[in-house]
């Protein structure tokens, strides 16, 4: 039978969901709703390949494409995500949709695809080469409040008691306003512009149900730290996540983690899956400290002949300098130029 590859219209999102939620390889990430979300939400052109053979989806691979002067061309499987690349049936389909891939990659004089795969799916091929080595965390939740608890290491597990008296409170009301207000804070400290709120908003209004926004306050009601999680089959994914400058006094993400495990069981959800961090990096320390062990991602590159990979570090590189002076703005300063510059760093 004839396999056809082309790019997803809107009739056809709730094939290529069907499709993704039959597959045991494919993630949120892969869902058709990132179309919108990134497009709606950031700005970017997604032009997402379907597979079909004899009207039926064969394969999908979610693509984004970044065009900016400073931070590089590339097509990427998936801008804002940190799982992407080709699901499909068989090794002749994720071929079709990798070929189709690079082939958009040159029509549009980008310079890079970058694939955002669980696994390598080109570690033979001399064409590709390995992306900056980052790693994901997960494992299953447990039976009931304390072993949860008993199930983090000794001296994690003294700082969540530790965070347990310090009389915060959790709620998930959804208030994207104080969540967006607290993240914009903590990426901010980090030298990082924000991404656009807007970009929230899309998720939210896309994918309902399947997102949930966490605040943590103290007694007196003020917002210190909040995360916005999502939620696919099994599994809970906590995404982005937000703060002050009292989070560590407090132990207030400590806190706001151990409540959403716990909160997760209660709806039914088996799995946590911490997402990703760069190994070695100060978030895949904390991770570890958790308990959770990590699992190297297999990010790929295929570069344009002659082209080199942007480096985008902020502890290293062109960046260095500007993230150092970004951590200088006001923070009603940094939510005003942070967007514009955050929609092309997904």
């Amino acid at each position: 039978m004839a396999l056809t590859v082309k790019q997803l219209d809107a009739a056809e999102f709730d094939a290529w969901d069907a499709f993704v939620t039959s597959q045991p390889a494919a993630t949120f990430c892969h869902l058709a709703g990132w179309k919108t979300v990134i497009e709606q939400g950031a700005g970017q052109d997604c032009p997402y390949l379907l597979a079909l053979q004899d009207g039926s989806v064969v394969g999908v691979l979610p693509l984004s494409v970044k065009k900016h002067p400073i931070f590089g061309k590339a097509l990427i499987s998936n801008m804002f995500c940190v799982y992407g690349g080709a699901v499909a049936v068989d090794k002749d389909v994720e071929r079709a949709l990798y070929d189709g891939a690079w082939a958009i990659t040159q029509q549009l004089g980008l310079t890079m695809f970058e694939n955002r795969s669980v696994i390598r799916h080109h570690a033979d091929d001399e064409n590709w080469i390995e992306a900056a080595q980052s790693a994901t965390f997960s494992r299953d939740l447990d039976e009931n409040d304390e072993a949860q608890l008993l199930a983090v290491p000794r001296k994690q597990r003294a700082v969540i008691r530790k965070s347990l008296k310090n009389e915060l409170q959790t709620d998930w009301n959804g208030n994207l306003n104080v969540f967006y207000d607290l993240y914009a804070h903590s990426v901010l400290s980090l030298g990082t512009p924000v991404f656009p709120r807007k970009l929230f908003a899309a998720m939210v209004d896309v994918f309902g149900d399947a997102v949930e926004t966490q605040i943590t306050r103290t007694a007196d009601g003020t917002g210190v730290a909040s995360l916005m999680s999502f939620y696919f089959r099994d599994t809970v994914m906590p995404y982005y996540a937000g703060g002050t400058s009292e989070v560590r006094r407090l132990a207030a993400h400590d806190f706001m983690y151990f409540q959403l495990m716990l909160h997760a069981r209660e709806r039914g959800f088996s799995k946590f899956d911490f997402g990703r961090s760069k190994i070695d990096s100060g978030p895949y320390k904390f991770k570890k400290n958790w308990g959770f062990e990590p699992v190297e991602l297999g990010y790929e590159i295929r570069l344009k002949p002659g082209a080199e990979a942007p480096n985008l570090s902020q502890q290293s590189g062109p960046f260095a300098i500007l993230s150092k002076i970004w951590k200088k703005l006001p923070l009603g300063v940094s939510k005003i130029l942070g967007p514009p510059l955050a929609r092309h760093l997904g």
